[in-house]
Parts: C-alpha cells; sequence; structure tokens
C-alpha cells in the first residue's frame, strides 16, 4: 500500500494553513525545468502535505508561461499522490456568484501553445481524460467545506482560456451559450499531466466575478478579483485544513482510473523508445517503465 501525500497547488495565502506543523522548504530539481518555486512541506495531523505556489510566492510567472510539467513532476518526485488545485475562476451562470467555490469535474482545454504532455516523438502515450477529476477527492472536498460551513457547488464545467488577457464580450457570452460553467487560465494542461504523472487530481474554483457576460458586471478588474480572493482566503485555507485533517493515511484508488492511468497508455515498443525522452520520464512514469 501507498502513503497518502497531499498536494496542495495555488497561491500564497494557502501557506498558512491551520495546524501546520513542521514546516520546511524543500527545492526539487526537475529534467523539464524549473518549477514556479520551491516546495513547501510539513504536516497537519498524520497527513504530510505539500505545497507549491503556481504563480511563485509573489505571483511573478504568468499563467501562459507556468512550467507545469516541472511543477507536476517536482511534486510526483516529492511523493504526492493527490493534488488539490486552488483556482481563482469567473462564472458564467447568475447562481454562481462571487464568492462561491465550485468544484468542478469536467474541463474544456481553449489554451494554445503549453506542452500539455510528458510524452512525445520517441514514446507516445494515450491516457484517458473522460473523467479528469477523481471523484474520491471530490467527496472529501465536499465533505470538508460542509463541515466548515463553506457553501459549494458540485459539479461543473471549467473552461480554460489561454491569458493573460480576460475575455472579450463576444468570447464570453459564446462561452456562456455552451453551456459552460466557470472560465479560469490554468486548470489546463496541469490537470492532463497529473493524469500523466498518475495522481490523482481535483479543483477548487474560487468564483472572482461574473466575466463580462453579465448585463450589471460587464468588465472585470484585477482589484475587484483580488478583494474577493482576499475576502475568502481564509474559508479556502479552513477547507484545506479541514480535508488534510481528515485525510486516509494509505492512498485510496481512484474510481476514474487516475493511479493507474499508464497501465495501457504507452504505444511505443521498448525498443523503439528515445533513452533520452525515457530518462526524463523516470518519476512520471516510473512504474510503467522499469
Amino acid at each position: 500500500m501507498t502513503k497518502a501525500i497531499l498536494g496542495i497547488i495555488g497561491g500564497s495565502g494557502i501557506y498558512d494553513l491551520p495546524g501546520l506543523e513542521d514546516r520546511r522548504e524543500e527545492r526539487m530539481a526537475s529534467p523539464w525545468g524549473e518549477p514556479s518555486d520551491a516546495l513547501m512541506r510539513g504536516r497537519i495531523g498524520q497527513t504530510e502535505i505539500v505545497f507549491l505556489a503556481r504563480h511563485g510566492r509573489s505571483h511573478r510567472i504568468p499563467p501562459d508561461a507556468i512550467n507545469y510539467r516541472a511543477n507536476i513532476d517536482a511534486l510526483k518526485r516529492a511523493g504526492v499522490t493527490d493534488i488539490i488545485s486552488l483556482s481563482a475562476c469567473g462564472s458564467f451562470k447568475s447562481e454562481l456568484h462571487p464568492g462561491l467555490f465550485v468544484l468542478v469535474d469536467q474541463f474544456v482545454d481553449r489554451t494554445s501553445g503549453r506542452a500539455s504532455s510528458f510524452f512525445g516523438t520517441g514514446c507516445v502515450a494515450h491516457v484517458s481524460m473522460a473523467h479528469p477529476v477523481s471523484p474520491h477527492l471530490m467527496d472529501r472536498l465536499e465533505a470538508a467545506a460542509r463541515t466548515e460551513s463553506v457553501d459549494v457547488k458540485r459539479g461543473g464545467t471549467y473552461v480554460c482560456m489561454q491569458g493573460p488577457q480576460f475575455s472579450s464580450y463576444a468570447e464570453s457570452t459564446a462561452y456562456k451559450a455552451q453551456g459552460f460553467d466557470v472560465i479560469g487560465m490554468t486548470a489546463m494542461p496541469e490537470a492532463k499531466l497529473a493524469r500523466e504523472a498518475e495522481i490523482s487530481y481535483a479543483t477548487l474554483a474560487m468564483v472572482t466575478d461574473y466575466d463580462c457576460w453579465h448585463p450589471e458586471h460587464d468588465v472585470v478588474d484585477v482589484s475587484a478579483v483580488i478583494q474577493v480572493m482576499h475576502d475568502n482566503i481564509d474559508r479556502a485555507r479552513r477547507i484545506v485544513a479541514r480535508l488534510a485533517q481528515d485525510f486516509p493515511a494509505l492512498r485510496e484508488p481512484c474510481a476514474m482510473g487516475a493511479d493507474k492511468a499508464l497501465a495501457h497508455a504507452i504505444m511505443t515498443p521498448p525498443a523503439a523508445r528515445d533513452p533520452a525522452l525515457i530518462a526524463k520520464l523516470d518519476a512520471v512514469a516510473g512504474r510503467v517503465l522499469k
């Protein structure tokens, strides 16, 4: 059985989790380049926590320049089995109001130019993204939010835009017409890479605005987004801390197969694989390549 280690990807405010002990910083080298920041390790109760600031602790990296591969690889090397991604998002539905947390279960990728796979020429693999979020993590996040009396909506589709600009009105109304629920800039290719690394993944999305489709909220600006995030960071910390406090000691199997996503995914036979690429895959795919 594998020990459960909980990875958290989010903003710097999450560092101050209630009950976090034995905090220590760890620099993790990755063959995929530099992660966004050093890892912050600690524990809540018996649960080991590994935190990574997605944009760097000073928010110096824009969403389109994040080295998502290095981030996920670093967390895999740190032993992380489950990732909770905290993400700010805009809403396409009136009932998904600013300040609400949404447990999204689907993603639509509208990004471009981001490295979205660890695999490629020299070793080809295809993992399933039909159900990208691990149900057991959604269950535990929902339970943690309810225990902390935090309003949360389960289920929804997150469309990931390229950024760093916010949507045009035409884009916003088109996404709304397609039935999407929220929009953000960071879930892709993060969720894809977590699946390739066989790490269970879930997103806790905080609604900060109504994008620009809403007739009474037709401009999205950074100051308004930051104000909502500031007002709700304590609730986000409480959810994550409660999740960690109640987290199982051993890794739970994923009903959607995240923990064994590579079992039948690699197409390239061993004799045809590129040794240089295989060496870089030692952490991500070591379970199936050995």
